[in-house]
């Protein structure tokens, strides 16, 4: 067998779908289909079902799949320190995340780690859910993404950074704006705007209401945060966020965001495969967001440099 082979099956199995793989790797599907058959040819065993909507791996797939995918992912992050070694601070660091995130908590590290790393290249690959940052981690060649910290992940350190209050986000002419906090009792009330599926703050919202007995009425999701706050500000209902302060201000005279005291608060910050083998240049990224970031309640530096893991 090949590492072609292996990274091939890999992405079929984290993405159930020979043809999505095709188009990613701009081949044919029948060339995929190769890559799958020479390993099940060599190892005497059935790796995928094939299914009318996809692929599913079988239980020899799935160790295969758990061993590979991180041995793969060790292998392309080595290849890449090594290139950064060879073209000193002409290096590069990836990191995923969800697409409002860089304005929210980047933005003023990015500039801060430009003038510092003028030659090094930042890439960002956008990703829909905290476990969909998780997938493309341990599929390697990505350095860090940052998060909505959740429960932990085999293979994955989790470390928070900044610590996000809840709020209810209102139009300023609801009745319900006036009030200085919003209670349990409140939320039975409210119009929600649901936050996206399967992502760590629905979940987070989802447990503490079913927790409560708490069962807001709903008609309207969203796919991010600032959608959510958007459809608040329009008056068209009420959503449940986290605190970003670039929603307060004159830029939004039509929105009131009041505090939930009740409900836990939310950790966002990095994920990694493991932090002591992440380049100097990934390094710096991650312990410069900490230091910029204008959102929330930092974490203290030492956490950011290697404790308080998750």
């Amino acid at each position: 067998m090949t590492l072609d082979d292996l990274r091939v099956f890999v992405a079929a199995c984290r993405t159930g779908s020979l043809s999505a793989v095709a188009r990613d790797l701009s081949c044919t599907q029948s060339a995929v289909s190769q890559h799958i058959k020479r390993l099940e040819r060599e190892l005497g065993l059935s790796l995928l079902e094939r299914h009318p909507r996809g692929v599913v791996p079988t239980p020899a797939g799935q160790l295969l799949q758990n061993a590979a995918a991180g041995g793969l992912g060790d292998i392309d992050h080595a290849l890449r320190r090594l290139n950064d070694l060879a073209h000193g601070e002409a290096g590069s660091v990836r990191i995923t995340t969800g697409a409002t995130t860089v304005r929210h908590f980047l933005s003023d590290a990015i500039v801060a780690f430009r003038r510092r790393h003028p030659q090094v290249s930042l890439e960002f690959q956008t990703a829909h859910s905290s476990r969909s940052c998780f997938d493309a981690l341990i599929a390697g060649g990505l350095d860090l993404a940052w998060i909505t910290l959740g429960a932990p992940v085999k293979g994955i350190e989790q470390r928070p950074v900044i610590e996000l209050p809840w709020v209810l986000a209102v139009h300023r002419d609801d009745p319900i704006a006036a009030k200085p906090l919003i209670t349990t009792a409140d939320l039975a009330e409210i119009q929600l705007i649901g936050l996206p599926e399967e992502t760590t703050s629905r979940a987070r919202l989802d447990a503490w209401f079913t927790e409560h007995g708490v069962s807001p009425a709903s008609d309207t999701s969203v796919a991010d945060w600032d959608t959510a706050l958007l459809l608040a500000e329009l008056g068209l209902g009420h959503a449940i966020v986290p605190d970003l302060p670039g929603w307060r201000g004159p830029g939004h005279p039509d929105l009131h965001l009041i505090p939930i005291p009740e409900l836990p608060t939310l950790w966002t910050g990095w994920a990694v495969r493991r932090w002591d083998a992440l380049s100097p240049l990934a390094k710096s990224f991650a312990v410069t967001v900490g230091h910029n970031c204008p959102v929330g309640r930092v974490r203290g530096q030492a956490s950011a440099e290697g404790h308080g893991e998750s």
